[in-house]
């Protein structure tokens, strides 16, 4: 497993993936040309991760937008994170999401309750995200 950082652009979320840690950060904006290339470092990574003796995993999100298909790239994640989890791991979601932004805390419920995972829920000031 390696780690894996991405500095934020205008397009492209923060993506910083430690899998010796147990942790994955996401934030900022989600609208890369070709998300499924973007993000499939990620996807790989949590592959291998679910393959190691690590026993938890921590991912915290705070996007301010994603695009649609960068939407079906996050499911795919959280899918990989049901996965581990039901084979015994603990992970922990954290999902961050702009102060009255009600469509972005909806949307982290919609995956919360597609793929049967919890998420802890966290009103963040414009300023923090």
């Amino acid at each position: 497993m390696e780690k894996v950082f991405i500095e934020p652009t205008r397009t492209t979320p923060l993506i910083n993936f430690d899998p010796e840690e147990g942790i994955l950060e996401m934030k900022g904006r989600s609208s890369p040309e070709n998300s499924i290339q973007f993000y499939q470092r990620v996807l790989d990574n949590l592959d291998e991760f679910a393959a190691s003796e690590g026993l938890e995993f921590t991912a915290n999100i705070a996007f301010e937008y994603f695009n649609t298909s960068s939407s079906k790239c996050l499911f795919d994640i959280f899918k990989r994170l049901s996965r581990i989890e039901n084979s015994g791991k603990k992970i922990t979601i954290n999902w961050y999401y702009e102060e009255g932004d009600d469509d972005m805390m909806e949307a982290g419920e919609d995956y919360s309750d597609l793929l049967d995972l919890d998420f802890n829920f966290f009103e963040i000031e414009e300023d923090d995200l």
